[in-house]
């Protein structure tokens, strides 16, 4: 009897130290998602630097956020094909083609450049208050009027190439933190651009909710790093030394904005 319950106790003893130990045990497995990142300039990572050799002039940043996506979080495959000035049409006829049945994450940030942003920046920039509350103004009646049908097809799109795929739509920060003393643009101008990307990301986040899809709206994870803002800048001013960058989040706006943002929605 005596050496049954000690053959029971060690058994027990044996048992439960397995137990800890395959607790204690990390595990493994790698992530199993097929990501594929879509979009314009601020899914490439125009303004991270670090821009890759094959991405040309799309300028694809290992700093972008899908870059630090598939770094971190080691998807079981990742293909970038976001470029600079996409705009929706750009994305239906030259991006969506990396999409397949196997596909099971996408993201995209597009629609700035179907109403005009570096146009509107430019006008603002060169032609005065005046002139650039009226771009901004015809900004913001064309999208809406014509920005939901197109993102619709975006998403359209995509739910056909990938049915399977999770979809996460990422929007843009609001450029300028309001009532600081700020040079450059008179502060009319820089409420009228702040209203236009708000109206920007509105109608993109209903259009995504309406597809089904996830929206990550950045635009509260960049308050106190805005232009005008008194912290750490992420997002560049208007460089005349390299027009391309201006308006675009750094490195550390990609890293310490859009991914924790992407990577919480997208899981």
């Amino acid at each position: 009897m005596r050496r049954s319950r000690l053959a029971t106790l060690a058994l027990t003893l044996a048992s439960s130290l397995g137990f800890t130990l395959a607790l204690a045990t990390p595990a493994q497995a790698a992530p199993a998602d097929r990501y594929v990142a879509l979009g314009d300039s601020y899914a490439s990572g125009v303004g991270a630097d670090s821009y890759t050799s094959e991405s040309g002039s799309c300028l694809r940043s290992t700093n972008a956020y899908p870059a630090l996506y598939n770094t971190n979080i080691r998807p079981a495959s990742y293909r970038s094909v976001a470029c600079s000035g996409a705009t929706t049409a750009d994305v239906i006829n030259s991006q969506l083609s990396a999409l397949s049945s196997t596909t099971t994450l996408v993201s995209v940030t597009v629609g700035g450049n179907d109403v005009g942003f570096a146009n509107i920046m430019t006008t603002c920039v060169l032609q005065g208050e005046s002139q650039c509350v009226a771009a901004v103004q015809a900004a913001e009646d064309k999208a809406r009027t014509e920005l939901p049908g197109k993102l619709a097809n975006v998403y359209n799109g995509i739910k056909s190439r990938a049915p399977s795929a999770r979809v996460v739509v990422v929007g843009y920060p609001v450029f300028y933190q309001l009532g600081t003393v700020c040079v450059g643009l008179s502060a009319t101008s820089r409420a009228k651009i702040n209203e236009g990307i708000n109206l920007l990301d509105d109608i993109t986040r209903t259009a995504a909710t309406s597809a089904g899809f996830k929206f990550a709206d950045v635009r509260s994870i960049f308050v106190g790093h805005q232009l005008c803002s008194y912290g750490e800048k992420w997002l560049h001013a208007l460089n005349y030394l390299n027009l391309t960058v201006s308006y675009h989040p750094t490195a550390a706006g990609q890293s310490g904005g859009y991914y924790p943002v992407f990577r919480s929605v997208a899981g």
